[in-house]
């Protein structure tokens, strides 16, 4: 992973205090290092001929162990963002840091591998694999990480952390059951469990409730919330629901690309 060269000043990895909704979260996150951050990040879209503005300049910083919600209406940038923070897409400027290094450009190699090892990441449409059961579908990321002798030395392992996660989230008995056996909760929980496989540092959750009712949603963000407390883990969500970004210690609202100040 390649350094940065010129961090803003400031000492930019390490803030003093910031602006929390409590003292006591003020108290919590006092001198909190800056996890994952981005400066200046400009992202467009080509429709025909025209280019479509998406993100415009976005400076953002996201602390160490924090639930960040970023909201905003349809098209305003939540999910681009998201993919940018994530590596999955690359911005046209600015830069993306993580842990002090700049990644979003990293080969494409570097970039799977840290997505893999150090990123989670979670989706509204679950993406499983339909011929997987469960069970398979939360050991996949090993399954692609690791060569075939290496996994197949690691497999009690690894098999013994997916059936903890599949235990955690609540869909031990759903183990052995398709995608298409189980209900939307069910399978946004086999998704977190797959997310969690590889004991990520930052979660990326991208509307990880729009698929479900309010009781089914209420419930993921149980297990969210939970993680985030009682294993530090840092979570980057996206979301349109007013309710559920609340749940977060912190909001960021996009609009036309940029972020709200005040």
């Amino acid at each position: 992973m390649n350094s940065v060269n010129n961090p803003p000043k400031e000492n930019f990895w390490a803030i003093p205090q910031r602006v929390a909704g409590s003292s006591a979260l003020a108290s919590q996150t006092a001198m909190a290092q800056v996890q994952l951050a981005t400066r200046g990040l400009y992202k467009s879209y080509q429709k025909g001929s025209f280019g479509i503005p998406v993100l415009q300049g976005i400076d953002l910083s996201i602390y160490e162990g924090e639930f960040l919600a970023i909201v905003g209406s349809s098209g305003c940038g939540k999910s681009t963002l998201l993919h940018l923070l994530g590596t999955l897409d690359k911005p046209d400027a600015g830069e993306v840091y993580f842990e002090g290094n700049r990644i979003d450009n990293l080969p494409s190699a570097s970039r799977d591998l840290l997505r893999n090892k150090h990123f989670g990441m979670i989706f509204q449409f679950y993406h499983l694999l339909p011929e997987l059961t469960a069970l398979e579908n939360v050991l996949a990321p090993a399954l692609i990480a690791e060569s075939t002798l290496s996994y197949w030395l690691r497999r009690g392992e690894h098999r013994r952390r997916a059936e903890e996660l599949l235990e955690m989230v609540g869909i031990t008995a759903r183990a052995k059951h398709k995608p298409r056996e189980l209900s939307g909760g069910e399978m946004q929980r086999a998704a977190i469990a797959r997310a969690l496989l590889s004991k990520p540092r930052v979660l990326l959750a991208d509307e990880p409730t729009g698929n479900l009712d309010r009781t089914t949603g209420e419930q993921i963000m149980q297990i969210l919330r939970e993680l985030n407390k009682r294993e530090k883990l840092t979570i980057v969500m996206v979301t349109h629901d007013p309710w559920i970004a609340e749940q977060a210690d912190r909001i960021v609202r996009l609009d036309e690309g940029r972020i709200q100040r005040g």
